[in-house]
């Protein structure tokens, strides 16, 4: 990650760069406007975006629920000219951050099957599979399930408020 990127707590007036990086990001399950703006302010997740240059380049969405200790990433994507720079590295870390201050155990994630550079981002960041979901995606994707072990200390990384 180069100087100048912020991670900061996704904000209402965030709402219309997140649409546009969902839109650019996913063809099928996207989230829609509506869930976007809701999870902005739910207690039940974290909503963290990626700045750089000013711009909301990334996003990154775990969510909790009560009584477990996993966490789970629900979403995490990033615009064109945010790839290739280690924001969803960075924004993935920023996420067990996260689930670590909340108590969690461990994060849990879907991948489609198809998406191997998402795959092996998660590899590199300590994710290992867990099973598979036949046919979990709109598209009829199969979905591969991972989990990282929040037990080792996670990376520092800088997190703007």
């Amino acid at each position: 990650m180069g100087p100048g990127v912020v991670f900061r707590r996704a904000s209402r007036p965030d709402w219309a760069q997140l649409q546009a990086i969902e839109l650019a990001s996913f063809n099928g399950d996207r989230l829609s406007p509506r869930s976007l703006r809701r999870w902005i302010d739910a207690p039940t997740g974290d909503f963290y975006v990626a700045v750089l240059a000013g711009q909301v380049v990334g996003y990154g969405l775990i969510i909790f629920r009560r009584g477990s200790r996993s966490g789970r990433l629900y979403s995490i994507a990033l615009a064109p000219a945010g790839r290739g720079q280690g924001l969803g590295r960075g924004l993935l870390q920023v996420l067990q951050q996260c689930a670590k201050r909340r108590g969690c155990k461990d994060v849990r994630l879907e991948v489609a099957q198809s998406n191997a550079p998402a795959q092996a981002l998660y590899q590199r960041c300590g994710y290992r599979l867990i099973g598979h979901r036949a046919g979990y995606y709109e598209n009829g994707d199969d979905a591969c399930l991972m989990c990282c072990s929040l037990g080792a200390p996670a990376p520092a990384v800088q997190i703007g408020y």
